[in-house]
């Protein structure tokens, strides 16, 4: 039975031992990920400013649709205001 636990507690030592030599981020791995982590950072803010410029871009054109569709409208309006009149003084001849 002491056998058992002498392989027990050696195995859990060298369990132990292992997991600490493997587990353990040195400085160099920490400064690593963290340069890394800001390269992707600044990779995203470049895109996000170009989402928004794009966006800023087509509010302006959407814009600029809107009012050429307003005016279009109010050139239609015109039109249709022309007609009737003319219809209205055609009947009365």
């Amino acid at each position: 039975m002491t056998r058992d636990i002498k392989r027990m507690l050696a195995l859990i030592v060298s369990a132990g031992a292992f997991i600490a030599v493997t587990g353990c981020a040195t400085t160099e791995e920490l400064n690593a990920l963290r340069a890394d982590l800001q390269s992707q950072i600044d990779n995203m803010s470049a895109d996000v400013a170009a989402a928004k410029s794009d966006a800023a871009a087509a509010n302006a054109k959407s814009n600029d649709a809107i009012n050429m569709a307003n005016e279009s409208n109010r050139c239609c309006m015109d039109t249709n205001e022309k007609i009737d009149r003319m219809f209205k003084k055609s009947m009365q001849k």
